[in-house]
């Protein structure tokens, strides 16, 4: 199952299940959407199943997990990833706006949990991956509804685990935390902003989000950091928030917006209602985005190339010491 299915990551997810075979089940709001990304999964490859939902509404949630496994059978991994999100000042954000983030992003992705775990608990095997951020250690202005949310989702994924641990289930989670992408996120978003909204840079394109997440479905592995810039974002907030706040304080507006692309008055958005028209893998950020992430590379493989790294240090300083010790001979000779 994978929810948020027809925007951005979401989709770029489904993509990456379907193209190696697997039945999706495609959890959103727009019907108009999912029956393109239905398309798209069966030209990958893949069995779709359209499953239009809000899952904001934990009932929705359920029934879509029920005909899901009526169809398809047991659900074997459960990716949360719907979001919606307000770009203004926390004083410029309405309660009803905030509230509909917030259920939208936290709760929805806590009911796609509980849905899940009610399932997959019982059978003692399935996997949860988590779509979180950066933003869920490290948060940044005109993005309070988001953060919030974020934040939340790790605290509760958090706890969720260790209480999987005590029981000893073979159920597990991850939860996969994200660089800024280049998604309609940025497109379809409630926005207050004088200019359009665009993600932190250094952007990523969501197939780079889509085949972690794959990956993260398919190992045991706590987090999952992608791309550098997050790495920079949750150790350069632990070590120096002060600092992390000074300089978002000064560069976290006009590094949120894009220069010369004005936009007239409350852009609408995708908040309350879905946004058709707009629904696609890529924002409009593909000039600058990149198509890969080092750093990726390196956290699926850090044990091997941690061991490698450990053996080579070993060697270093073996060298350095039979050097020393030859030095030492050469000196008293």
């Amino acid at each position: 199952m994978v929810t948020g299915a027809t925007g951005g990551v979401g989709r770029a997810i489904a993509h990456a299940f379907a193209a190696r075979g697997a039945a999706v089940g495609l959890l959103a709001r727009g019907r108009e959407a999912l029956e393109e990304v239905a398309r798209e999964v069966r030209d990958l490859g893949g069995e779709p199943l359209e499953l239009p939902a809000d899952v904001a509404e934990h009932g929705q949630v359920e029934a879509a997990a029920e005909r899901l496994e009526g169809e398809l059978g047991e659900i074997d991994v459960w990716v949360n990833d719907a979001m919606a999100t307000v770009f203004a000042r926390f004083l410029d954000t309405g309660a009803d706006e905030f509230r509909r983030a917030t259920e939208v992003t936290y709760l929805g992705t806590m009911h796609g949990t509980l849905t899940a775990l009610q399932r997959m608990v019982p059978r003692d095997r399935g996997k949860i991956v988590q779509v979180g951020s950066a933003l869920s250690y490290r948060a940044i202005p005109l993005q309070a509804a988001y953060c919030g949310a974020k934040f939340a989702i790790r605290g509760f994924t958090d706890s969720i685990r260790t209480e999987l641990m005590h029981d000893g289930s073979a159920v597990s989670m991850t939860m996969v935390q994200m660089p800024g992408l280049n998604t309609p996120q940025f497109n379809w978003g409630r926005s207050k902003l004088p200019e359009h909204p665009k993600p932190v840079p250094p952007i990523y394109q969501p197939e780079i989000a889509g085949e972690a997440v794959y990956w993260a479905a398919h190992h045991r592995r706590r987090e999952l950091w992608v791309g550098y810039s997050t790495v920079q974002a949750i150790v350069g907030g632990m070590l120096a928030p002060r600092i992390a706040d000074l300089y978002l304080a000064r560069t976290g507006f006009k590094g949120q917006q894009v220069e010369g692309m004005p936009v007239e008055g409350v852009r609408e958005g995708n908040l309350f209602e879905p946004q058709p028209a707009l629904a696609a893998t890529h924002g409009i950020f593909d000039g600058e985005a990149k198509s890969g992430s080092p750093e990726l590379r390196f956290a699926k493989h850090r044990r091997v190339l941690g061991a490698a790294a450990a053996a080579g240090a070993g060697a270093l300083a073996t060298a350095l010491a039979l050097a020393g010790r030859n030095g030492a001979h050469r000196r008293r000779a």
